[in-house]
């Protein structure tokens, strides 16, 4: 998985968003000190470890644009914490549903489907 950090400045926050969720399998919106992003990504990374996903450190990008992010996640999705996961530009949630997922066996089909 790769880390975005620096891009996002020169974009404008919509866009920033869609366009990570559109073009990644994979699309994790993460803070890198936060327990909870820290557990999805060691699970993505420990067992979808050939699947393209890009992880932004949402954090890294200064408290104006972490938050715009946050807000516009919320519209767009209902959630405003992270991590805040996104499959093939499906929302699945956060760190819990994501482990819900993998332990009834739905997110390796959800993930090898194409």
């Amino acid at each position: 998985m790769s880390a975005s950090t620096s891009t996002a400045l020169a974009t404008d926050t919509p866009k920033l968003v869609e366009d990570l969720i559109a073009n990644n399998r994979i699309a994790v919106f993460s803070k890198s000190w936060c327990p909870y992003c820290k557990r999805a990504k060691a699970l993505l990374a420990n067992n979808y470890a050939d699947v393209p996903a890009e992880v932004i450190e949402i954090d890294g990008l200064g408290d104006s644009k972490c938050s715009e992010i946050q807000d516009y996640l919320l519209e767009k999705t209902g959630q405003r914490s992270v991590p805040n996961i996104f499959i093939d530009q499906k929302h699945i949630g956060g760190s819990d549903k994501l482990a819900e997922l993998q332990s009834k066996g739905e997110l390796k089909a959800l993930i090898n489907k194409l």
